[in-house]
């Protein structure tokens, strides 16, 4: 508050006094206000990261920016802690993620559970789970890169917000928007990476989806080597 808008105020309660006491309103006292300084300011109210996340939560509810919201039973944000060691990010929400607007809770989801616990990791205690994609694209095809580009904005956020220790990318379609690469998943997984958003750069690890390891048992191996090479990493 500047020294001028204090002597307005002074001078407004020093009427209010004159009529309550006396009924006559004398002149205006001067005073010697000085301005307030930043330190001296009222406290600015901030907000947290649990707070940021659910605003980024709430726009994609409501998103309307690629023909994916045309289908959805229910957009899928994520899910987990906030500063998590790990951020997983999958393809997309899937039949039950659709329905329940969670991530990963179908079969893979459960597998995915799993995985991560044998590793000291839960989306309760230390991780955070999320898509490139928000919609359940139908059929559970591959989005699109017109769908991933329209979903890119949410997932830099959400990173840049939460800042994860590390990035665990399942799968193909994950691992290969996330790099901005044509490579096979093969080629990938079994190394870290790096990412940057927003000038910050985040270790990064792929390996096979867990719908991919539901399907064929020769994943499951190099799987569980990714995720040990994570866990040595992260020190659990």
């Amino acid at each position: 508050m500047t020294s001028a808008e204090k002597q307005k105020i002074a001078c407004f309660l020093d009427i209010a006094g004159d009529y309550l006491g006396s009924g006559y309103k004398s002149a205006c006292r001067e005073y010697h206000f000085d301005d307030d300084t930043e330190n001296s300011a009222s406290p600015q109210i901030t907000q947290s990261n649990a707070d940021f996340i659910e605003i980024i939560a709430q726009e994609i509810k409501v998103c309307g920016n690629c023909s994916l919201c045309q289908t959805r039973i229910n957009a899928v944000p994520g899910e987990g802690v906030m500063q998590p060691v790990v951020m997983v990010i999958g393809e997309g929400p899937g039949e039950d993620e659709d329905k329940q607007g969670r991530p990963f809770v179908g079969k893979a989801g459960q597998l995915l559970d799993k995985m991560l616990s044998a590793i000291g990791l839960s989306r309760n205690e230390n991780a955070f789970i999320a898509n490139v994609v928000k919609c359940r694209p139908p059929k559970n095809r591959d989005p699109s890169p017109e769908e991933t580009a329209a979903c890119s904005q949410f997932l830099k956020r959400q990173i840049s917000i939460l800042k994860p220790q590390f990035i665990l990318a399942a799968g193909r379609v994950s691992a290969q928007t996330l790099l901005k690469t044509t490579e096979p998943i093969g080629r990938l997984r079994g190394r870290f990476t790096e990412l940057t958003v927003e000038e910050n750069i985040y270790p990064l690890l792929a390996t096979y989806h867990p719908a991919a390891l539901l399907r064929s048992e020769e994943y499951k191996r190099p799987a569980w080597e990714d995720l040990k090479l994570l866990r040595s990493k992260i020190g659990i």
